[in-house]
């Protein structure tokens, strides 16, 4: 009996915990909004027909100015904003054009059938971008729209943000200064045929002249294989993007034989980070520790004499010790030592695919309540509004002020 007891007065502490945060200031100020809207309205209609309400059109040279028509009583509409919901009457008015047609008069500030503002729908769509799902949303925005938003409002404003995506995906390339681009893909799962469906999501990052990472694809496609690859580049080509000046990939071979095939001989860094993991799945447990020590020590020499000089030490080393370490890394050949041929202030940034692993991981944390993503389309379309919604921004690459200098030659990679 007291235990049922306490957890009453639990409940009803919960129910009216916020009850006293009663704030006047922001009270007064919805009260106003409206008063402020349907005055904002009146006074765009008083602009079109050139009179006030109840006013007479002036003769003369007066009369040429405006639009002829006439007011036609008001109509009650709902709005919710970022003040939360109110009712304002909107006026109505008959135009007569020069042909005598007649039409009703469409406020441009107020669209038909708007049943919120846009700042409103941005709000909407900004808090199911940092990770709340769709019926969650209406409890962490009822402070704001008093009555809160049902999950099906939710869907309808993320509608709308497909109309940008769309023309994000089909904007032109030709002007974008790329000289680097990042390549890697990510897996999630999304309901296809109402059946949960791993998918990969191709994601590609350009760099521009002046540093400046900038997301140019993200492409949804059954898995990473070559042709699945050639559809993305070629799409990127055909919208004008130009032949970089280097490129950085996880070693996925279908994307490598994707990008020999439309920019053969361009310089390409395998990752550091993925090769790392390939390292450690070739050897026990008990070694791991002592090849990551060998590896790091390699990977970030000074110079590019220490890198060969400490490359030619490891595959002695792990020949006798355990050959498939060796052998995986000898694999990589010379691209994953490419970065050595850029100006130092460069090899952090140029060294893997971190600048998208970042996002990888964000996106996913971002996903995470959602557990499995409605279509295939909605996780490519979502990838992108975390970048452009600026929920996750990107800064400039280390040593950008050297992008412009020449490459130099590949590292002479000794035997």
């Amino acid at each position: 009996m007291t235990k049922n007891t306490t957890t009453d007065r639990a409940g009803e502490a919960e129910d009216f915990l916020f009850d006293s945060w009663f704030d006047p200031i922001e009270d007064g100020l919805r009260a106003k909004v409206r008063g402020f809207i349907e005055t904002m309205i009146e006074e765009e209609l008083t602009t079109v027909l050139s009179r006030p309400r109840y006013g007479r059109r002036q003769d003369g040279a007066e009369a040429g100015v405006g639009v002829m028509g006439h007011r036609h009583g008001r109509r009650a509409r709902r709005l919710t904003g970022t003040f939360g919901p109110t009712e304002i009457a909107v006026p109505r008015a008959r135009l007569v054009g020069e042909d005598g047609t007649k039409s009703e008069w469409k406020s441009a500030a107020l669209r038909a059938y708007q049943r919120r503002t846009l700042a409103a729908d941005a709000l909407i769509a900004s808090t199911y971008l940092a990770g709340t799902n769709t019926r969650r949303v209406r409890r962490a925005l009822a402070a704001v729209f008093a009555e809160g938003v049902g999950k099906d409002v939710v869907s309808r404003v993320w509608r709308k943000v497909k109309t940008d995506w769309d023309a994000w995906n089909r904007r032109d390339l030709a002007s974008e200064p790329i000289v680097r681009l990042i390549l890697d893909g990510t897996v999630v799962r999304v309901r296809l045929d109402r059946k949960a469906t791993t998918i990969s999501l191709l994601v590609v990052i350009g760099v521009r002249e002046d540093g400046q990472k900038v997301l140019l694809a993200v492409k949804n496609m059954g898995g990473e294989t070559t042709e699945a690859w050639r559809a993305v580049l070629d799409d990127l080509i055909g919208r004008g993007l130009r032949r970089p000046n280097f490129l950085i990939v996880d070693g996925a071979p279908g994307l490598e034989r994707a990008l020999a095939a439309v920019w053969d001989g361009v310089p390409t860094q395998r990752c550091t980070v993925h090769k790392h993991r390939n390292l450690l799945a070739h050897a026990p447990q008990r070694l791991h520790e002592e090849i990551s020590a060998d590896y790091t020590d390699m990977i970030y020499a000074a110079t590019a004499d220490d890198i060969e000089e400490r490359r030619k030490a490891f595959l002695r080393k792990w020949r006798l010790r355990h050959r498939a370490v060796a052998d995986s890394l000898e694999e990589a050949g010379e691209k994953l030592f490419a970065f050595a041929r850029l100006p130092p202030s460069q090899w952090k940034s140029a060294r893997t695919t971190n600048a998208i692993e970042r996002l990888h991981e964000e996106f996913k944390r971002r996903i995470k309540t959602q557990t499995i993503l409605p279509s295939a389309e909605t996780a490519a379309m979502l990838f992108w509004a975390l970048l452009a919604s600026g929920q996750i921004r990107m800064r400039k690459v280390d040593g950008w002020q050297f992008l412009a200098k020449p490459i130099t030659e590949p590292l002479a990679l000794a035997a």
